[in-house]
């Protein structure tokens, strides 16, 4: 079953079941997924996304073999890669537990 995401004006660009990896994911599906976390693309960056939360933020950055996220939490920074092999859920869960 898609997911459409709300209030997005992607929002018509249907999104596959969390369980799905992310390397069956269009690019605008990716897009509309990052938009749904919070993230804001960066202008003349666009495989770039900054995502702020309450006590870190951090950069999502759509690599050509992963997805590298880099934390920033009291001047310190965590950096992971996830392969687009991983589904979107696990992904998802990971990149909001924060570093």
């Amino acid at each position: 079953m898609a997911l459409m995401v709300a209030g997005d004006p992607l929002s018509k660009v249907p999104l596959p079941n969390a369980s799905t990896p992310l390397v069956q994911h269009s690019l605008p599906q990716l897009e509309a997924w990052l938009r749904q976390l919070g993230a804001r693309q960066r202008v003349h960056h666009g495989p770039q996304w900054d995502l702020h939360q309450q006590n870190w933020s951090a950069l999502l950055e759509l690599e050509v073999e992963d997805l590298r996220v880099s934390w920033l939490q009291d001047g310190h920074q965590t950096v992971r890669h996830f392969p687009y092999g991983l589904p979107r859920a696990d992904l998802q869960a990971a990149i909001l537990a924060g570093p």
